[in-house]
């Protein structure tokens, strides 16, 4: 339902008054007037007092023509207006339920001066009903906001970190950062974690998400691991995380090869397979997960192999040097090539159930000089060190997060009922 509304300001002005004085003679008194300022509205770069606003989302199947020709008054022309719209945006990718504007002036015709298209939370879309119909793309401002959090694993790390309130967002930030260096198939219930972080907001009102965590430690098996984010480059803007000696949390293997499952079956000589019916020796790592979850590639390298036959069903092989390659099994779908380069953490399949398999999983193999092994139990390679010429630097910069972090406390333990 299009929503009509004015945003009106409010003015006092006082004049004369009439009173009597002891003597009951009628007497007059001035009193000045005392204005009050009205304060502009400023979104998307209009003072929104100005105008009387319809605002309204774009119903299935609307065009853009079907959003402004009853507003537009003798002299405008949807179909020149539309034609500046889509040099910049496709109006072909308008959808349904997304929120629109016009902005009228306030005269007799109410003549629509501004039309405005939010595609997504942050971006928006403008086009000026003026004699050159200017159409251009705009941002929300964005702010931050500091805060601080710490939680306890009862059963996983997503169930802890949604106890404390925190997104999905944090939980995959969080995630990622220690996805080198901690084992979350082996978390432990008294495990724990604290982190500072910062929050995005929209017009200092619309959350959008975890900015950054700038300091985190990470408590298991009685361990600390410190996590800083580090800027290592001023120039590209790019950053890392380090420990609290400046060592590097990444290295050159990730744990495993999908997010938030399980390990059903891992790497063993003889087991009991459940299609063949029969023992055999089990050469990878399955990691049960639901249909669709994301795979990704372990480590940079080159795509060896990516197709499918009856016992692996779809799968991709990857190359990351003369002596590691990694292989990924029953896919629902293959996202990669053969001969295609491919990043650490991108993603290279989805999860199936594809070949010989009884249920979503993906089964991942490793090679260490052409010969399988479990990596579980291999001393892989870290990622590059932070320079040595930073490191004075470095110390210096997180001697304060640090103090910071171990200031806060860490949850206690659930009490027993």
């Amino acid at each position: 339902m299009t929503k009509r509304y004015f945003i009106v300001g409010v003015a006092l002005a006082l004049g004369f008054t009439s009173c009597k004085n002891d003597n009951g003679t009628q007497i007059e008194e001035y009193v000045e007037s005392i204005p009050v300022v009205i304060e502009p509205i400023m979104k998307y770069g209009f003072d929104l007092n100005k105008f009387e606003i319809i605002a309204d989302t774009v119903e299935n199947g609307a065009t853009f023509n079907d959003l402004i020709i009853s507003h537009i008054v003798e002299g405008q022309s949807a179909y020149l207006t539309a034609n500046r719209l889509n040099e910049i945006y496709d109006l072909r990718r308008i959808q349904a339920g997304k929120p629109f504007k016009i902005l009228k002036r306030k005269d007799s015709l109410g003549t629509p001066e501004v039309f405005i298209y939010e595609p997504t939370k942050l971006d928006y879309l403008v086009v000026n009903f003026n004699d050159t119909i200017a159409a251009y793309r705009d941002k929300h401002p964005i702010s931050f906001k500091r805060k601080t959090a710490s939680g306890i694993i009862n059963s996983t790390l997503s169930e802890a970190m949604a106890d404390e309130g925190l997104g999905l967002t944090a939980i995959y930030e969080l995630s990622d950062i220690y996805r080198w260096s901690i084992d979350f198939f082996k978390l432990q219930k008294g495990d724990r974690f604290k982190m500072i972080y910062k929050e995005r907001y929209i017009n200092d009102s619309i959350y959008a998400g975890i900015e950054a965590i700038e300091a985190a430690v990470f408590e298991t098996d009685d361990t600390p691991f410190y996590a800083f984010d580090y800027l290592t480059d001023s120039i590209t803007g790019m950053s890392d995380y380090y420990d609290d000696n400046g060592k590097t949390l990444r290295s050159f293997f990730l744990k495993a090869p999908v997010n938030y499952s399980r390990i059903s079956s891992r790497f063993t000589k003889r087991r009991f397979h459940p299609v063949q019916k029969r023992w055999k020796a089990h050469k990878g790592t399955d990691y049960a997960a639901g249909y669709g979850t994301p795979i990704v590639a372990t480590a940079n390298g080159t795509v060896t192999k990516s197709g499918y036959t009856g016992g692996n069903g779809n799968y991709v092989k990857i190359k990351h040097s003369g002596t590691y390659s990694t292989q990924y099994l029953h896919m629902t779908k293959r996202k990669v090539k053969v001969g295609q380069r491919v990043k650490q953490g991108q993603i290279i399949g989805t999860v199936g159930s594809t070949g010989l398999a009884t249920g979503p999983h993906v089964c991942y193999r490793f090679w260490v000089n052409g010969r399988q092994v479990d990596p579980y139990k291999q001393n892989l390679p870290s990622a590059e060190p932070l320079p040595k010429a930073k490191m004075k630097e470095y110390l210096h910069f997180v001697a304060p997060l640090k103090e910071e972090i171990d200031r806060l406390p860490f949850k206690e333990s659930d009490p027993i009922i």
